[in-house]
């Protein structure tokens, strides 16, 4: 069963798990990068396809930190939020919840204050110009420790960009326990946002335990693991906390050995609820259709199928009533059509 390219990019979409950065295609990253000489960037974008091969998730970061290091401004901020947003919208991605680091600007020193204020420009121009709204995720950098933490958690609450809708936490994994953001996540929960941790990408079942248990997770991102524990598979289908899977993310850095692998089968199977994203799409030679495309090989999916997958997005996003409701509508009206 396979359903066409051009349905999966016609299909109005949402997505609930992708990064600010690493969102950023080669057109984006050359112009950014020639902006910015002296980077080991390429300024070619056909060369940048060579750059973002990777072996294994340590790599992937420090390659990811090096296009991080070519936003110094809050032009440069303002420049690749936009950009993403037109890309996003010639695949008819409808809604994002874009996850957002400003901690790593802070430290490139760009002001918060300035940071906040041209992503907000950004998305009051994207959803004006493109109809693509945005909503920000702000994530905790987890290798960088408490002092991201108190930072990300102050801009959060202190700054609180409208676009802002919840809380995170990204980076690598091993290392990094997640009880120790605790108070973080209540303080964020407190202020109103929801909490949205990345949990068993690249470990166990009990990262995303403590994320569930411990931070209060309402989505976890990725959660690959899961199926490791059925315990944890019950705990997850019956509280029905949704998993933000990314396929072509998972086989790229290996926490999946290929897609033949890839535990989305049988997270459907036990009954989980499933959204479908890119993560990094561009460093992973992908894009949201593209997972789409995946998804829908995996499952056995038609065209009926990929449109409840799109619909279960929508559901699970922190987007209001009103948008729900028109994306929904728009999403039955293509499938009619």
């Amino acid at each position: 069963m396979t359903v066409s390219r051009d349905f999966l990019a016609g299909l109005p979409k949402a997505e609930l798990h992708v990064h600010h950065v690493g969102a950023a295609s080669p057109r984006i990253v050359a112009e950014l990068a020639a902006r910015h000489p002296g980077s080991p960037v390429p300024t070619d974008p056909a060369a940048l396809a060579e750059y973002f091969v990777f072996t294994d998730f340590a790599k992937f970061v420090e390659i990811y930190l090096t296009v991080v290091d070519l936003i110094t401004t809050p032009d440069d901020v303002r420049l690749l939020t936009y950009e993403i947003a037109r890309e996003m919208a010639a695949q008819n991605i409808r809604y994002t919840e874009l996850t957002v680091t400003p901690y790593t600007s802070a430290l490139r020193g760009i002001a918060p204050e300035a940071f906040c204020e041209a992503i907000e420009d950004a998305r009051t121009a994207a959803e004006k110009e493109l109809g693509v709204t945005l909503r920000w995720i702000f994530d905790i950098p987890g290798e960088a420790g408490i002092p991201a933490a108190e930072e990300t958690l102050r801009i959060a609450t202190e700054l609180r960009p409208d676009g802002l809708v919840a809380f995170g936490l990204g980076g690598p994994e091993i290392g990094v326990p997640r009880p120790q953001f605790a108070p973080y996540f209540d303080a964020a929960r407190a202020a109103g946002l929801h909490c949205v941790p990345h949990a068993g990408e690249s470990t166990g079942p009990q990262t995303i335990w403590d994320a569930v248990r411990v931070l209060k997770a309402e989505r976890i991102g990725h959660g690959t693991s899961a199926m490791q524990d059925p315990e944890l598979v019950a705990y997850l289908a019956e509280h029905r906390i949704p998993l933000e899977v990314s396929p072509t993310s998972n086989v790229a850095t290996q926490a999946v050995r290929s897609y033949d692998e890839h535990p989305l089968p049988a997270m459907v199977d036990a009954g989980l609820v499933v959204t479908i994203n890119s993560d990094d799409p561009p460093m992973f030679g992908t894009d949201l259709t593209n997972e789409y495309a995946v998804a829908a090989r995996l499952l056995g999916l038609d065209e009926a199928g990929t449109a409840d997958l799109a619909r279960t997005a929508v559901r699970e996003s922190f987007a209001d009533d009103t948008t729900k409701t028109a994306l929904l509508a728009e999403i039955d009206a293509y499938v009619a059509g």
